[in-house]
């Protein structure tokens, strides 16, 4: 699973970021979450491609979306013929009707909306993706993307004492088939249970768009997860104007790494005031005691499967 950085600037781009844009590969599977600005630019400095199987939007400040209507463009002049998915709170409807209808002409493609709302689900191919509701003064959502569960460890030395030799058996044990041996005489059954471990859990990524920091029960959904893309568009010295906008500070997204048990924090949307990041590290750093940082546009971090 890899998680690029596309955008990373707060409202107004900067010489050095673009607006929110969120890329994660899962598998065969690209998702955008958000597509601001200039998204296209930064999906070739990435050397992405422009394949793209849905869009979430988080909410409809023109920073979120302003990329999506050039990119459907593009799409439809390199001769895209699948449907393109577009996910998002209210008034998605009305988005993808203004965008099919500003194009003039035939994209080629269909494009669908899809109205999530707290707690909506969406299922994919060994994953899914699940909507909160945020605090950002409209009809807003985060996203959750977790896989499945994997299967556990196969235990290949206890699976050869019970009589199964190496070879086609074992593999269909690890894909939950039980397998019949000729053992002392008697034929006995194996269960997938009688060589596996306890199912592993997959990966988990949160990203929340726009928000203040908000408790409730998308943190259930949250906990543990592998990576945490939060808003911190000011500092904590900002404390009182980030208030004021429905914003979050980096201090804000470390109480919240900090009560879900992230693995890591990924800061964002961080405001044009800012040149460093040294501020906001810090400032998230005195409540979360794991890995921190501020990535750049352009960055990319992949997420390798937990050891358990």
């Amino acid at each position: 699973m890899q998680v690029y950085f596309l955008g990373t600037s707060g409202a107004l781009p900067t010489p050095n970021k673009n607006p929110a844009c969120i890329m994660i590969r899962r598998g065969s599977d690209t998702l955008l979450f958000d597509c601001g600005e200039g998204a296209q630019q930064q999906m070739m400095r990435a050397k992405t491609g422009f394949t793209v199987d849905a869009v979430f939007i988080t909410h409809w400040h023109a920073d979120h979306y302003l990329g999506l209507p050039g990119l459907v463009q593009t799409m439809s002049f390199m001769g895209r013929k699948e449907p393109l998915y577009v996910y998002g709170p209210r008034w998605v409807s009305e988005f993808v009707r203004s965008v099919i209808s500003i194009s003039r002409n035939n994209l080629g493609f269909e494009m669908i909306p899809v109205e999530l709302n707290h707690g909506s689900f969406v299922p994919f191919s060994g994953y899914t993706i699940r909507a909160f509701s945020t605090d950002h003064g409209m009809p807003s959502l985060g996203y959750i993307l977790c896989e499945d569960e994997r299967p556990g460890r196969f235990d290949r030395e206890k699976a050869i004492s019970l009589g199964i030799s190496p070879g086609p058996l074992f593999g269909r044990l690890q894909r939950g088939s039980p397998v019949e041996v000729e053992k002392d005489g008697r034929t006995i059954t194996i269960l997938p249970s009688d060589v596996m471990g306890e199912p592993r859990p997959g990966r988990k990524v949160v990203y929340t768009g726009d928000t203040r920091p908000k408790s409730g029960e998308w943190m259930d959904w949250a906990r543990d997860c592998d990576l945490l893309i939060h808003d911190a568009t000011f500092d904590d010295s900002e404390q009182e104007r980030a208030m004021e906008v429905c914003h979050s500070t980096a201090g804000d997204a470390g109480r919240i790494a900090s009560e879900i048990s992230a693995k890591s924090l990924a800061l964002v949307h961080i405001s044009s005031r800012y040149v460093h990041m040294a501020s906001h590290i810090e400032d998230a750093g005195k409540y979360y005691e794991g890995n921190i940082f501020a990535p750049d546009d352009l960055t990319m971090t992949e997420l390798p499967f937990r050891d358990e």
